[in-house]
């Protein structure tokens, strides 16, 4: 594995600084219980843990933390999949169960904000791979990472899928208190049977919406993340109706939909699924993404509309300026077949990209 070339680069950008750790830094483990069968976890002591998102990029934010490579969560249409390329691992299996687990994150963080040169900047977490995946049960790196945020009231906000995230309600609390915390917990479904075979390591839909009630019961406001929408399987009016009306009833305070996209990694691994799953729905993809990564800009702003719309009917706001995400919503010119992809007007819409 190329650990001696491997770079400062998150899914934004390969450029940054020296290499993060040596060859010899590296220990991996292998734990013979039923949570992590399987499973390799790669423990690397990191040499600098807060990037810089490039200027080009189209995140709202400016600087992450990512305490994991690759994500138990095993979700088949993940974007940071080509992330692992970087160090020779596969982005398929190997992305699911080659875990690179940052051992020293908390104190390196906390060696970052104390430096002078930081300026107390907002942190975003999640942005990558999920910090609340399965092995932050054993390695429990949240705690400290919360710990130093919250001792110099550093804003920052998580994007998540896990439940664990609950384990850490008094330190959010805590960190809340002082600085500004944004939660958002992502469910762009509710079909179990979809669920299953498309998000296999993640917390169940209805598991991940007790996460949004049980924050916004101990004061602490959550957003949804409605991502991703799934073209042909996920995202008939009667399918999002259902999503958003049980985002409203966990005590979303809003919902942003985000239509799904493969890049590259994520889109061989995808269509590969999409062969074995739903074999009839590879040519309506070929046609939909033949454009790139993301969908048409007519589909964005379709799914955009009836989502804000439900959302409105059901009595939550759509994201704010402030938020992690704002998509513009327009009124779409948009065909209902893969077949009549090229007839379709294009426009301005930008989606810009999270998960």
């Amino acid at each position: 594995m190329r650990w001696d070339e491997l770079r400062d680069a998150d899914e934004h950008s390969r450029t940054a600084t020296p290499a993060l750790f040596g060859a010899s830094a590296v220990t991996s483990r292998v734990f013979d219980t039923p949570e992590f069968r399987g499973m390799t976890f790669h423990e690397v002591r990191a040499r600098s843990l807060v990037n810089r998102v490039p200027g080009a990029s189209r995140m709202p934010f400016e600087w992450t933390v990512n305490p994991y490579r690759g994500c138990s969560h095993a979700c088949v249409y993940c974007f940071a999949r080509r992330t692992h390329s970087y160090l020779d691992l596969d982005t398929g299996e190997g992305f699911d169960t080659q875990i690179v687990v940052k051992v020293n994150a908390p104190e390196l963080l906390r060696k970052e904000l104390s430096s002078p040169r930081w300026r107390g900047q907002h942190i975003a977490m999640g942005t990558n791979v999920d910090c609340y995946q399965r092995a932050e049960g054993r390695y429990r790196l949240m705690p400290g990472i919360l710990t130093a945020l919250r001792d110099y009231a550093n804003p920052f906000s998580i994007l998540t899928k896990g439940t664990l995230i609950l384990r850490d309600l008094d330190l959010l609390r805590s960190a809340a208190a002082i600085t500004d915390v944004g939660i958002s917990v992502s469910v762009g479904f509710t079909d179990e049977e979809l669920w299953r075979t498309v998000e296999p390591g993640t917390p169940a839909p209805e598991r991940r919406l007790d996460v949004v009630r049980r924050l916004a019961e101990h004061g602490i406001p959550c957003g949804v993340l409605m991502a991703p929408v799934i073209p042909f399987l996920g995202d008939s009016p009667a399918q999002l109706r259902t999503t958003v009306r049980a985002i409203a009833a966990a005590g979303a305070t809003s919902v942003t939909p985000l239509a799904l996209h493969l890049r590259p990694g994520a889109r061989e691994w995808y269509f590969r699924w999409l062969h074995q799953h739903h074999p009839h729905l590879v040519r309506h993809y070929e046609a939909l993404y033949s454009g790139g990564a993301y969908a048409p800009k007519w589909y964005q702003r379709r799914i955009t509309r009836q989502v804000h719309e439900l959302a409105a009917e059901y009595g939550v706001g759509p994201s704010t300026s402030g938020a992690a995400r704002r998509i513009e919503t327009a009124e779409p010119s948009a065909p209902t077949l893969a077949g009549d992809l090229e007839d379709a007007e294009e426009n301005h819409c930008t989606q810009l990209t999270l998960l």
